[in-house]
This record gives C-alpha cells, structure tokens and sequence, in this order.
C-alpha cells in the first residue's frame, strides 16, 4: 500500500520540527557552558625589563633580596555547577577572600560565563 503525501507530511513534519528542536537545544546548551571546557584567564605577564649595566669604571652594587613584582588581578570564568566553594578550593583562596573581591557577587546566584576575581 503506497503512503500519501498527506499521511507523509502528517508524520513526517513532526519528526523534522523534533529533530531540529533538539539540534538547536543541543547547540545552545554548548555555548553556554563554553564548550565543555572551564577557562582561567589571567592577565599575561610582562616581560622582564634588561638590568642596567654600569659605566665603565664603577662597581654596581648587589642586592641579596629578591624583588617580586606584584601580580596584576586573576579572573576565573564561572562554569556549571560552580560554587563560591569549589572555585576558592581550585584557585588556593577562601571563600571570605572571594566574597571581599568580588563585593557585588551573590554567592548563591552565580551564572555560567560569569568572571569573578579570584587575587
């Protein structure tokens, strides 16, 4: 028995309308979380300036101390399921020292995609 077209178009429009429902769900749902992968940004280093060197003829002067340049601020990207928690265990902090870094941050409404400061 041959199928109409209209049994066709019965069946089959819906089928077609689920399958790209599910296409669009599944694409959204992974730019959303990024595509799947948690991202740390942090602000890049600078490159060490060259050590001045001495006219000819004088002794420069040694230091024993190491300087230390201070690290610009560090940004985590919120991912799914992040919490003020689970993101101080990963980054070494606290979450006090997030909450104080981050004073305009609900803890219990963080949203994907969202950067808090982490130092």
């Amino acid at each position: 028995m041959p199928v109409s077209r209209a049994q066709l178009a019965r069946f089959g429009a819906p089928a077609a309308f689920l399958a790209c429902v599910t296409i669009v769900v599944l694409l959204v749902r992974a730019g959303l979380e990024g595509g799947g992968a948690g991202t740390r940004t942090a602000r890049p280093a600078r490159a060490p300036s060259a050590p001045a060197t001495a006219p000819a003829g004088t002794v420069s002067g040694t230091t024993t101390g190491v300087a230390t340049a201070a690290a610009g601020p560090r940004y985590y990207t919120v991912r799914r399921g992040d919490t003020f928690s689970s993101i101080a265990a990963k980054e070494g902090t606290t979450v006090t020292a997030l909450e104080a870094l981050n004073p305009g941050v609900s803890s219990s409404a963080l949203q994907v995609g969202q950067r808090i400061r982490v130092k």
